[in-house]
Parts: C-alpha cells; sequence; structure tokens
C-alpha cells in the first residue's frame, strides 16, 4: 500500500470502479450469449430484441471507456451477421 494519502484514496476508487467494470463487463458478456442463444435456436424476434438489448450496452461500454470503439463495433457487426443469417 502507498505511504501518499492521495495515492491511498486512489487505490480505494480504482477497486470501486474495478468492481463496477466487471460487473459490467459480465452483464454485457450474458446479454451477448443470449444472442448466439437465439441465434442458434433460429427465433428471429427474439434474437433482434436481445441484440438491441446488447448493442446497448456496447455502446453504452464505449461511452464509459471500458470497451474501445472497434471492439464493440465488430461485436455489433458479428451479430448482426449471425441474425440476418437465420432463415
Amino acid at each position: 500500500m502507498a505511504n501518499i494519502k492521495q495515492q491511498k484514496k486512489r487505490v480505494l476508487t480504482n477497486e470501486k470502479k474495478r468492481l463496477i467494470n466487471s460487473s459490467f463487463k459480465s452483464s454485457l458478456r450474458t446479454a451477448i450469449k443470449a444472442v448466439e442463444e437465439h441465434v442458434q435456436n433460429s427465433n428471429k424476434p427474439s434474437a433482434l430484441e436481445a441484440y438491441k438489448l446488447a448493442c446497448k450496452k456496447l455502446d453504452k461500454s464505449v461511452t464509459k471507456g471500458i470497451f474501445h470503439k472497434n471492439y464493440a463495433s465488430g461485436q455489433k457487426s458479428r451479430l448482426s451477421n449471425a441474425i440476418n443469417g437465420i432463415e
């Protein structure tokens, strides 16, 4: 642990932020898996609903600085291609 008072505060805030970010990442992964599951079951309407939620979470993760914008756009593209592949 650091000796400087401000650095001690930073350590605490960094830990709080890390926990919040990891929770958000987990919910994002769950949303993405839901889309993939609906695609695998060939259920297009529910896949589209899940896709909207996943896109919203991806955009929020970019805004919050958790993920890079290219990662988010790649995920959105991959999921939309999967949904469009449903017959």
